[in-house]
């Protein structure tokens, strides 16, 4: 997708500018910097709140440009806030203060290298995980970690400052574990590599030569530097696919099945849905366009290997219709891959068995059409069918912990029971697994007005469908309220978080030599705190 895709932008011409401005004009272009008051006020809001209005918005193109433009800024005393494809809901890229510079690094998409004979991919920031994927594709490759549900929008970038979770985090992880050598532009404009492609004569095949730098840049919220280029790990893709899906009737029965998955280690995506968040999806599969089904159904059609597999998968979509939703209380969704028939099925094997004590096996339509069709647009995700508002938040809980953070948050929900009918909040939640963690994910959605960002992410005619409510600010307060205490919650279960931004609280009862270690880097990489000040709760 083009950057000029991606969003639509604000027509007003840039005003005049600043000394420090003109000078970060002169080195990255007129074209690469946006200073109109519609734009800045945009790229200095995420999916839930706004921050301070950044000064301009710099989308340098190539490493040096970036260098020199955050170089001028903080020796002037700006602030500087890089920004991937804006998925985020935790204050991640937002500013602080109004002395500050925007960095939106999308502008940077290119993918520079593809090595397949040493197996690593060295793309830029901006490149989305769709592209990648795409691209990659074609030649029969994949990341392990190869993208989230917002794939088409979040970047590979922004996904490693924050870390994310979803396609192929069942076994590989999350997209730091597939990161091998980070290219990073300091606060000074220093440019530090990271991993075997920081040597003078070696490539960026290999993340380790003692201590792992790498790994301090991944999931930092951009607070010690922006990413210039990131070189991940290639796998081959596994031509055979298995899809499965169970129906649970309790929460519990569905924990103890995907826990029971995951610690078999063979579903590479397993997440689960709520009655709510599966009803929501049920509203939003009978409201898709004929056009959108059609879509939908040639694309699970192209993943069948061969015209007959193809004509089955399709029958079964057909028939299935929205069946997947409309007959379930709590649904579990896994894939599996294999070098072959033989090898997908001894996982699916594993996998059912570890399934069957706990639930009933349904129609594997969704995982299917998942799989298919991986990145969806954000008109499916960033706003209820209704039009109401969109918030999640998350945390990963030890295996063990999952159940009794989930009754503790029951009760939570039921302290607040009157409140959320006054204020039209309603919650659902989603639930992955990545490797030997439980992600728990409770959402939020409440009536209330839109923002800017839902006119540029999403596409008028879907907005057009949707009703637009006045402004909610008692029901967007109380969202704030209850997602406080579920950190905390989460916090007292022993989670950890990803998109830790300005958000989760990552220093609280953290071991104080760990605190007082990256509070030094910090220092070391950034003294006058210009690089997302308040990102990490640094």
């Amino acid at each position: 997708m083009s950057e000029t895709a991606q969003y639509r932008a604000d027509p007003k011409a840039a005003g005049d500018a600043d000394p420090v401005i003109r000078q970060i004009t002169e080195v990255v272009g007129s074209d690469r910097i946006l200073t109109g008051e519609d734009d800045r006020a945009f790229y200095s809001q995420d999916i839930f709140a706004q921050g301070e209005i950044a000064a301009a918005v710099v989308r340098s193109r190539t490493t040096k440009d970036l260098s020199a433009a955050v170089q001028a800024a903080t020796k002037a005393g700006y602030a500087v806030f890089p920004r991937g494809g804006g998925m985020s809901y935790t204050d991640g890229y937002i500013p602080t203060v109004a002395k500050s510079i925007s960095v939106d690094t999308r502008a940077m998409d290119q993918i520079l290298e593809i090595n397949e004979a040493d197996m690593y991919v060295t793309v830029q920031p901006g490149v989305t995980w769709a592209e990648l994927d795409t691209a990659l594709a074609e030649k029969g490759l994949r990341t392990p970690f190869w993208g989230p549900f917002s794939g088409m929008f979040a970047t590979v970038g922004g996904s490693v400052s924050q870390n994310a979770v979803s396609f192929g985090s069942g076994t590989a992880g999350p997209a730091s574990d597939s990161v091998i050598g980070l290219e990073i532009v300091l606060a000074n404009g220093e440019v530090l590599k990271t991993g075997t492609g920081g040597g003078e004569f070696a490539k960026p095949f290999f993340r380790h030569f003692g201590p792992d730098l790498t790994g301090l840049f991944l999931g930092d919220a951009g607070s010690l530097g922006v990413k210039a280029s990131i070189s991940l790990r290639l796998m081959k893709r596994r031509p055979a696919i298995a899809a499965f899906s169970y129906n649970f009737a309790s929460f519990d029965a569905l924990a103890e099945a995907m826990s029971a998955v995951a610690r078999e280690d063979v579903a590479t995506e397993a997440y689960g849905m709520d009655p709510e968040l599966n009803r929501t999806n049920l509203g939003r599969a009978e409201g898709q366009s004929t056009g959108a089904k059609l879509q939908a159904l040639l694309a699970v059609g192209r993943s069948g290997r061969g015209p007959i597999d193809a004509l089955r998968q399709m029958t079964r979509v057909v028939f299935s219709g929205t069946s997947a939703f409309s007959q379930v209380e709590f649904a579990a969704h896994f894939s599996v891959e294999g070098e072959d028939d033989a090898t997908a099925r001894a996982k699916g094997n594993l996998l059912r068995r570890a399934c069957d004590p706990h639930g009933t096996e349904i129609d594997n339509t969704i995982p299917q059409v998942f799989r298919a069709m991986p990145f969806q647009p954000m008109n499916n995700i960033i706003l209820h069918p209704t039009g109401m508002r969109w918030v999640p938040c998350h945390g990963i809980l030890p295996l063990s912990e999952t159940i009794a953070f989930h009754n503790d948050l029951q009760a939570l929900y039921e302290s607040y029971s009157d409140k959320m009918r006054q204020n039209k909040v309603i919650k659902a939640a989603m639930y992955t697994t990545s490797l030997n963690g439980f992600l728990y994910e409770p959402v939020f959605y409440w009536e209330d007005q839109r923002e800017d960002f839902h006119r540029r992410v999403m596409d008028d005619e879907v907005l057009a469908q949707m009703k637009e409510f006045d402004p909610n600010p008692e029901g967007r307060a109380l969202v704030q309220e209850m997602k406080k205490a579920i950190i905390d919650l989460f916090h007292r279960h022993g989670a950890t978080h990803m998109q830790c931004g300005k958000v989760y609280p990552l220093l609280r009862n953290r071991n104080p030599a760990a605190v007082s270690l990256l509070k030094s880097v910090k220092s070391e990489l950034d003294p006058h705190n210009l690089m997302n000040p308040g990102a990490l709760g640094l």
